[in-house]
């Protein structure tokens, strides 16, 4: 059996999943799109945030507030295939998945909760 010192480097050290993820609330189909090189610490961070009262989208929190969380999904809604080719850059993939995004979600205004069309995160 591993110790958790072990166990916390292997999970430190496992390869990040980047792309884009929306937090939808199911009952008025409105979502916040947001993109990360890091999907499950920011999805963490969403999830943390909303349930503390503390998220600094005021408008979600207080749509999480009046619906509940079940009313609400957290969905990685595509990952950045990593090529091995020496020319990739994650970055400017990860973009490119953003603006599709933007796109087909249109986030901003009466369909979403984003304020902008700047969706990255930490």
């Amino acid at each position: 059996m591993k110790s958790g010192k072990e166990l916390n480097r292997e999970y430190l050290e496992r390869p990040k999943l980047a792309g884009v993820f929306q937090v939808k609330n199911t009952a008025t189909g409105k979502v916040l799109l947001g993109s990360s090189l890091n999907l499950e610490g920011v999805l963490n961070g969403h999830r943390f945030m909303l349930k503390t009262g503390s998220h600094r989208n005021k408008t979600l929190q207080a749509d999480w507030n009046e619906y509940g969380a079940d009313n609400f999904v957290f969905e990685i809604l595509e990952v950045v295939q990593v090529k091995e080719d020496p020319n990739f850059n994650l970055s400017d993939e990860l973009t490119l998945l953003e603006m599709i995004w933007l796109e087909k979600l249109q986030p901003v205004g009466d369909k979403g909760y984003n304020e902008n069309s700047k969706i990255r995160q930490v």
